[in-house]
C-alpha cells in the first residue's frame, strides 16, 4: 500500500506540472531557468551523500533520497571516500561554518560562482562577448577566500598557478574529472559556439582533454534542448554524431546500458541496486594507491561520470525528480553527475519541472540566484518583449 501511495503521489506530482504548464512545451525562458536551477537543485540532494561509495549503506540510512540533507546527515557527519576514507568532505574549509542541508557541493558551487560572475558584468555594463580569464580569474580569486565547500586539487593547483605568475593559457592540471560549470550561460550568451567557448573557460583548472570534452558535450546537449527544442535523447544522438570517438564510444555505452537496466527479460533490470551495479559496470577499477580501489563508474573520471550522467537523463527521462533522486542515492561522486544531469533535464523540463519541495524556501539562495539569473541579457530581453 505504501508503495503504491508513493506511485500515486508522484503521478500526481507530474500531473500538477503539465496542468501549471498548461500542458504545453516549457518556453525558453523556462528552459533557461530551468538549466541552471536543475543543475544546482539536483547538486543539493547530493550533499548528503557526496562520495560515499556504498549504496547499500545509502539505502540503510537515507531510503529514497527526496529532500535535502547536511552532509553525512545520517552516518555521523563523514562519507566513505573510498581511496580517501571517511570524512566530512564540506566542513568549511576553516573560513566559515560545515555545509548545511540545502546547500551545495563544490561542482554546485562552481556554478553559482560563473552566474554571479556573470551578474557582475551585467551590473557593471561592461560589454563583454564571451568570458575572459583576465575578468573571470580576480573574481574566482576573490570568492574562494570565503570558498566553503570541497577544494578540489585541480581548484587549488590552480590557485597556486596563479599565485606564481603562471600564464592564463598554462593554467589547470591534468585531472580526467568532469566539470561542468556554466548552467547560467544560457542565460547570458545566445549562440551554441559562445556557449561552449563559456565552457571550456570556466574550466580553466583543467587541461585533460576528456574532462573538457565532457563539459563541452553536455553544454552542447543542453543548448540543442533550449534552442533546438529538442528531447534530451534526440540532442545526445546528434551531439554524439559531431563528437570525438571518446564521446560517441561513451554515448553508446550509456545506450545500451539503459537499455539492459529495462529490459524484463535481462537480469540487470530485476536488481534491487539496479542503477548503482549499471554504473559501476561501465568503468574499470581504479587502483589510486589508497586504502582501497576505486569503481571509476561512481567516481569522477569522465569516462564513468559521462556515461552515467547520460544514463540517469535517458532511463529516467521526462521525471527530474526520479533521475534525481536515483543519481543521489547511488553516491560516489554523485554530485558530479548531478550538475550534468540537472542542467539537462532541467532545460527540458523547465523550471517548473524541480519539485516545489526542492525550490525556493527549501534550496538556500534560491530567491538571490533567481534575481541574478533574471538580471541577465537572455532572461532580461525575454522579459522586456512580454511587457510590450
Amino acid at each position: 500500500m505504501k508503495t503504491q501511495s508513493v506511485a500515486v503521489s508522484a503521478l500526481l506530482f507530474r500531473a500538477s506540472v503539465l496542468v501549471a504548464a498548461g500542458d504545453v512545451r516549457p518556453t525558453t525562458t523556462d528552459k533557461i531557468k530551468g538549466a541552471f536551477f536543475g543543475s544546482v537543485v539536483a547538486d543539493a540532494l547530493t550533499l548528503g551523500t557526496h562520495y560515499e561509495y556504498d549504496a547499500q549503506k545509502i539505502k540503510q540510512f537515507y531510503g529514497t533520497i527526496d529532500r535535502f540533507y547536511a552532509p553525512g546527515e545520517k552516518t555521523g557527519g563523514e562519507t566513505h571516500g573510498v581511496g580517501w576514507g571517511n570524512r566530512n568532505y564540506h566542513n568549511g574549509n576553516g573560513v566559515g561554518p560545515a555545509k548545511a542541508a540545502g546547500e551545495c557541493t563544490d561542482y554546485g558551487d562552481y556554478n553559482i560562482l560563473i552566474l554571479d560572475f556573470l551578474a557582475s558584468l551585467q551590473k557593471s555594463k561592461k560589454a563583454v562577448k564571451r568570458i575572459e580569464l583576465s575578468d573571470l580569474i580576480p573574481f574566482w580569486q576573490q570568492k574562494l577566500s570565503g570558498w566553503r565547500s570541497w577544494l578540489c586539487s585541480q581548484t587549488k593547483q590552480t590557485y597556486q598557478q596563479v599565485s606564481q605568475g603562471v600564464a592564463h593559457k598554462d593554467l589547470g592540471g591534468h585531472s580526467n574529472a568532469m566539470a561542468v560549470r556554466t548552467a547560467a550561460a544560457f542565460a547570458y550568451f545566445e549562440t551554441e559556439d559562445d556557449i561552449i567557448h563559456a565552457s571550456r573557460a570556466a574550466m580553466f583548472t583543467h587541461r585533460e582533454t576528456t574532462a573538457l570534452q565532457g563539459g563541452e558535450f553536455f553544454a552542447r546537449v543542453t543548448y540543442k534542448i533550449i534552442h533546438e527544442n529538442l528531447s534530451p535523447r534526440q540532442a545526445i544522438e546528434k551531439v554524439a554524431q559531431q563528437s570525438s570517438t571518446f564521446i560517441r564510444d561513451k554515448v553508446k555505452q550509456a545506450i545500451a546500458k539503459v537499455a539492459e537496466a529495462t529490459d524484463e527479460k535481462k537480469s540487470l533490470s530485476k536488481e534491487e541496486y539496479v542503477d548503482d551495479l549499471a554504473l559501476t559496470s561501465m568503468a574499470r577499477l581504479w587502483d589510486v594507491g589508497k586504502s582501497e580501489p576505486i569503481k571509476v563508474g561512481k567516481a569522477s573520471p569522465t569516462e564513468g561520470t559521462l556515461p552515467g550522467s547520460i544514463y540517469f537523463i535517458l532511463k529516467y527521462e521526462g521525471d527530474f525528480e526520479a533521475a534525481a533522486k536515483a543519481n543521489a542515492g547511488v553516491g560516489g561522486d554523485n554530485a558530479s553527475r548531478a550538475v550534468a544531469i540537472g542542467m539537462v533535464m532541467g532545460a527540458a523540463q523547465g523550471v517548473q519541472g524541480i519539485p516545489p519541495a526542492w525550490g525556493a524556501g527549501h534550496l538556500t539562495d534560491w530567491k538571490r540566484m533567481e534575481q541574478q539569473l533574471n538580471s541577465l541579457p537572455l532572461l532580461v530581453s525575454t522579459a522586456a518583449k512580454s511587457e510590450l
